[in-house]
């Protein structure tokens, strides 16, 4: 029996897209197989006029836990050039996200941490459980995150970001609220109900209109990647991930034990 693809796609009669992160049994971490599909699938919704809005979603208990641990001790392993391409290919999911022509929804539950956490800074409305668990993890295993620190500072400005990205601490779903990084914290059990009701919000939007304001605050306000700034983030990231740090980081998180820089 095949593996069911890493990101699943569909598109109902009223032009709303859902993107779905499937791989539940990572918690929806990605690899480059979930990251691929998604700049694809981002792809496919842009070039699709009839789509008005996405909906992002992590499929089982978790919305998205950061990178595949295993994927990442494969990425230590490469060659620079391909290490490079790795790093640059988070940049380039996160930066298509962020800049998506229409609106863009996140639906989070249980854990959003690293890149998954990032996803929720790149969309227009965030909304989560109460029992959903965020962070910055990265620092904690010695990589830098880089492919997501300008949409972090957009998310829930500067001051929170250099703390949260720091420290690598966990924060939860009212922490969240409180920063600005999510807009709502719904019970579980009315989350979908107030999903669809920002979705008819959101259709009463001319879609044009919407693109073009989307577009501006963006611009306006420096808030968008040129390649040459997606390629700096994707140096950044993967020289240190190649770093001595972290390779010891990524050592530590398998084996379960403290790096060797605590204490």
């Amino acid at each position: 029996m095949p593996d069911a693809p890493p990101v699943l796609l569909s598109v109902d009669a009223r032009g709303i897209a859902t993107v779905t992160l499937n791989r539940p049994q990572v918690g929806n971490a990605y690899n480059a197989a979930l990251l691929t599909g998604l700049v694809e699938g981002m792809e496919r919704l842009r070039a699709d006029p009839a789509v008005r809005a996405v909906v992002i979603r992590g499929a089982g208990r978790h919305f998205a836990a950061g990178a595949d641990i295993n994927w990442l001790a494969e990425v230590a392993e490469y060659p620079p050039e391909r290490a490079f391409e790795a790093s640059l290919l988070t940049t380039r999911a996160m930066g298509m996200l962020n800049e998506f022509p229409r609106p863009t929804l996140a639906l989070v539950q249980g854990a959003a941490f690293g890149g998954g956490c990032g996803i929720v800074c790149c969309v227009d409305v965030a909304l989560a459980a109460p029992e959903a668990i965020f962070g910055l993890t990265e620092v904690r295993v010695g990589v830098a995150p880089t492919p997501i620190s300008t949409h972090m500072v957009h998310a829930m400005g500067l001051r929170q970001a250099r703390r949260y990205a720091v420290t690598g601490e966990r924060f939860d779903a009212a922490e969240a609220l409180r920063i600005g990084l999510v807009h709502e914290v719904v019970p579980a059990d009315r989350i979908e109900a107030r999903l669809a009701t920002v979705l008819e919000e959101v259709l009463l939007a001319a879609p044009g209109a919407a693109a073009v304001t989307k577009a501006s605050m963006l611009g306006a306000n420096g808030l968008t990647l040129d390649r040459r700034a997606m390629e700096s983030l994707a140096q950044e990231g993967w020289m240190q991930r190649a770093s001595t740090e972290g390779r010891e980081g990524l050592a530590a998180f398998r084996a379960k034990r403290r790096p060797a820089w605590f204490g």
